[in-house]
């Protein structure tokens, strides 16, 4: 095979990875707290001798998490939450502690918030929230201090990854931070609100025919390639 068709062999893969992150976004783009992927290209050249040019091929093995904020939309829910700022919820699954940005919480039926997957929401120490739903009206605070009925009863964590580039997408709102987690100390909840995707529909349909086009000029050209090495072993095999 020759290195042309090498180059674009890879160059495909990446594109074929990259429109299924960006089908993925514009599925996502009215989930709330979901953020957007990106694809990271990379160029690895390879030495194959000394009498032979070195070949590039693209690489496209590294999927980023944008992180930028979301637009907020007022539910008046008392415990519907957003978070200004570089932050996260800290929620216990089944698989440890996750960090999520989608704050549609209520409690469960021994009082402790969840999310609507029944993970339990943590303060910064690990430890459940727990609002009593029988002690008045329940209010939560910027640092998220809650109060039920004017008195503190718990404060919901707001931590932040201590390694951003090492964070584990889980699911669409879930991610693993594999380095830690520490508070976040520039960030604010509001209560009564939920951030929506920070998906940008017009931008990711553009973006997907982008890609989708130079897959087809790829595919055209290996095509075209596999006909012209088809028709030099009919004239050698003449």
């Amino acid at each position: 095979m020759e290195n042309a068709t090498y180059t674009t062999l890879t160059r495909q893969s990446g594109l074929m990875r990259e429109m299924r992150i960006v089908a993925n976004n514009i599925a996502n783009s009215a989930t709330t707290g979901f953020r957007a992927e990106g694809m990271i290209f990379s160029e690895h050249v390879a030495a194959l001798g000394p009498d032979t040019p070195s070949l590039s091929m693209a690489g496209a093995a590294v999927r980023e998490t944008v992180q930028t904020q979301g637009s907020l939309t007022r539910t008046g829910g008392p415990l519907d939450l957003a978070i200004e700022g570089d932050g996260f919820f800290l929620v216990e699954t089944p698989q440890g502690e996750r960090l999520t940005r989608a704050g549609a919480f209520t409690p469960n039926e021994n009082g402790d918030l969840v999310t609507p997957q029944g993970d339990r929401v943590l303060d910064a120490g690990g430890a459940p929230v727990f609002v009593p739903t029988n002690a008045g009206p329940v209010g939560i605070a910027p640092d998220g201090t809650v109060s039920a009925g004017g008195q503190p009863v718990a404060q919901i964590g707001l931590v932040r990854p201590a390694d951003p580039n090492g964070m584990i997408r889980e699911d669409g709102v879930r991610f693993e931070a594999r380095g830690g987690y520490e508070p976040a100390p520039g960030a604010k909840m509001v209560q009564g609100f939920l951030e929506q995707s920070n998906v940008d529909p017009i931008l990711s349909v553009s973006r997907m025919i982008e890609v989708q086009r130079a897959y087809e000029l790829g595919q055209s050209f290996m095509d075209k390639e596999d006909e012209r090495i088809r028709g030099a072993i009919r004239a050698l095999g003449k």
